[in-house]
Order: C-alpha cells, then structure tokens, then sequence
C-alpha cells in the first residue's frame, strides 16, 4: 500500500522498534510504486550519522544484489523530487535523536553523486492496527535485507507485532542504516543467520507487553 510516505513523528526524536523479516508480504503490494530511496552517507561512526537522502515514487525499480545505487541515482536524477539532510545520534531503548530539514532535490543528487557511502532500498508504508509500519526492501549489497520498523510520536510499547517479523533487531548498530552504508548484509548475514537459528526468534521485554500476531 503506497501512498502513506514516512510514518512517524515530527519532533528530533525518532521512537522505534524495529524487525528482520524474510520478504515483504505480497498482502502489502498493491501495485503502486514503493518510495524509491537513495541515501548517501557522510559520516557513520560510533552511531552517529549524516546522511542526505533522496526518494521518489515516480518510477518502480526492483531491488536485486546486482542493484547499482549510484546507477540508479544518476539515471532517475530528475525523477527524484524530495531530498532531506539529516543528523542522527545513537539508538538506546527504541529512541534516537534525528533532526533534518529538506533541501532542494538538484543539489542534493550532485553531493551524493559526489561522495558519501550510498544504499538503495524500496519503502513501502503501510498501517498495521493502529500502528503506521515502514517496512524496507533493501538492493545492492544490502540484498536480500528486509527491515520492519513500527514509528510512533512516543516510545513503542505494548506492540502488537505482526507474524511476518521475524525477530526483534531494536538497538541493534549493525542493522542502522549508516551502518549497511559500509558494512552491508552481504558481509555478515550467513553469521546473522546461524546467530538465528542457535538462539531462536528474539523479542525484547522492555516495552511493555508484545502480542505475537
């Protein structure tokens, strides 16, 4: 279900938990365009980040491992109409620090076409209950990444988390998107995956209460 953009809250604080997942569900493609995001970052190091971001929903481009981020960029540069720069502070208990303003889209695709560590993903943005969800489809070396993420204005508590997550990743540095913008999933994920299958789905208890869908 497209059409929904970015759900969260508007204050310099992100509240979120986020998910694995092993594929979008088909129940959420409605044949509409995802929001096609390309993101360029400047500085990633101890969970702080810059990163300036471009996305579009004018053109619909599948995510595979062979994806070329800076590819994608420079062919679709003018489809790309809204650009954002954003400073972020580490994640603790489901909360980050995340201030950004908007900044013309021309601008910003010759600074990422000029530097800065660049991924590429689809966003499809979807309500859950009473929950709005972001759920990622990530191309390039971030292929076959698929993250979940439940937005509020106030810290996510007592979730009720659907069955196509898989296990709980909040907190977790690796999976931060500054983070996969030099260390991709490719590099690590047959180590995520044998971490899964020796500890079983993982769900933190710190949020209140989850109900398992």
């Amino acid at each position: 279900m497209g059409g929904l953009g970015d759900i969260g809250g508007t204050s310099d604080f992100q509240f979120a938990r986020r998910f694995f997942c092993r594929e979008l569900p088909d129940e959420f493609d409605d044949g509409d365009a995802p929001t096609l995001i390309v993101q360029s970052y400047f500085v990633h190091e101890d969970d702080y980040a810059l990163r300036i971001r471009l996305q579009t929903r004018a053109v619909r481009v599948p995510m595979s491992a062979g994806l070329d981020p800076k590819a994608v960029l420079e062919r679709y540069r003018d489809d790309f109409r809204e650009a954002t720069l954003t400073v972020k502070g580490p994640s603790r208990g489901g909360t980050r620090y995340e201030a950004q303003r908007s900044i013309d889209s021309r601008v910003a695709a010759e600074i990422m076409l000029r530097g800065g560590d660049l991924i590429i993903k689809n966003r499809t943005s979807v309500w859950i209950g009473a929950d709005g969800w972001n759920i990622d489809v990530f191309g390039g070396a971030n292929a076959p990444l698929v993250i979940a993420e439940a937005e509020r204005s106030t810290p996510v508590t007592n979730l009720i988390i659907p069955r196509f997550c898989i296990t709980e990743i909040t907190d977790q540095s690796r999976f931060s998107n500054d983070s996969l913008s030099w260390r991709p999933f490719s590099q690590w994920g047959s180590e995520f995956e044998r971490e899964l299958r020796e500890t079983g789905p993982q769900f933190q208890q710190v949020f209140g209460t989850n109900t398992l869908e």
